[in-house]
């Protein structure tokens, strides 16, 4: 018997209100643009433009038995591909609704997060690598990634009272879908020192009768106007073949407020294969607007040294805060 998924469970049951309530909401956005190009031997994906069409609506407020309650719901144009006529009316992807979620918390009981759509295991929510996924910029060009685990449509996220200062504890959660089973991930952050950053997280997901294993070890360190950060994802399945890992550091350096520069490193390999990305970038803010600029690099994304598995990518953005 799994104690640990039972107690999670029985917590998130007791946690989650019975009865609907209405409450106000509002709505925030962003303006940005953004041009990127991605060539490499035959391959080459032109110039492309593309703004920013997210809006997320959010609405909180405390209740008469002292639990706060927050709601968050995301619009964004073709983040999935329309719901189907006749499909399941339950289903949580339909275009152009995103990630939503409700939050329930208190000092005493801790915070509990259910996502709808777009949740995140403990292990998902932190193995983003140091460098910052450089390999998802070249994510369309049929390249290597790593595998995540344990997240999903109806996703619990329990973060824990304050057991210490400067650790924060969270456990999640997801039960048993078609051909899955439950899972169940854990993640600890320690910022106890002074410019140190330290995260340690451990999940699982499965098919019937399939365990698939993940850990995600990061830390970063500020020091004056450096930070070094370095991370390392390994992901264990059932079959040895189709276990992967991403090893990432990141070097970043602020030259003043306004402006800052990093350079970063991915490498993903697998049991026979591996690939490996670079990215130089700029940043730059004035008057609530910022500027970026990067150049990036990717060898062998596909794991082969094919010639047209190289690539090199160059973006521009701009982004807006009124």
């Amino acid at each position: 018997m799994n104690i640990k998924k039972i107690g999670l469970t029985a917590l998130a049951g007791s946690l989650v209100a019975t009865s609907a309530f209405a409450g106000s909401m509002s709505v925030s956005g962003g303006a940005s643009l953004s041009l990127e190009h991605i060539n490499g031997g035959a391959a080459s994906s032109g110039k492309s433009f593309t703004m920013g069409n997210q809006l997320t609506f959010s609405g909180s407020g405390e209740m008469d038995n002292g639990l706060n309650v927050s709601l968050s719901f995301i619009l964004d144009q073709n983040d999935n591909a329309t719901t189907a006529a006749g499909t399941d009316k339950n289903d949580n992807d339909g275009s152009p609704f995103d990630s939503h979620s409700v939050t329930i918390s208190s000092d005493s009981l801790g915070t509990l997060n259910f996502a709808g759509e777009g949740g995140s295991s403990a292990t998902t929510a932190v193995d983003a690598s140091a460098a910052g996924d450089i390999w998802d910029q070249f994510d369309d060009e049929g390249g290597l990634e790593p595998t995540g685990v344990g997240s999903g449509n109806n996703m619990f996220m329990y973060t824990l009272p304050s057991l210490m200062d400067d650790l924060t504890v969270k456990a999640s959660f997801i039960s048993s879908r078609a051909a899955a089973d439950s899972a169940i991930g854990y993640s600890a952050t320690y910022t106890g020192v002074e410019g140190l950053s330290v995260t340690y997280a451990t999940g699982e997901d499965s098919s019937v009768g399939n365990v698939n294993e993940a850990s995600m070890l990061k830390g970063s360190y500020a020091y004056g106007p450096v930070t070094v950060a370095y991370s390392d994802y390994e992901y264990d399945a059932q079959t040895d073949s189709a276990d992967d890992e991403m090893t990432s550091y990141k070097l970043s350096y602020t030259i003043s407020d306004e402006l800052s520069v990093s350079y970063g490193q991915e490498e993903i390999t697998t049991n026979s294969t591996s690939s490996e990305y670079e990215m130089i970038s700029a940043s730059y803010t004035a008057g609530g607007m910022t500027i970026t600029a990067s150049m990036s690099d990717a060898t062998d994304i596909d794991g082969t040294t094919t010639a047209t598995e190289d690539r090199e990518r160059w973006a521009l953005g701009a982004s807006f805060a009124f």
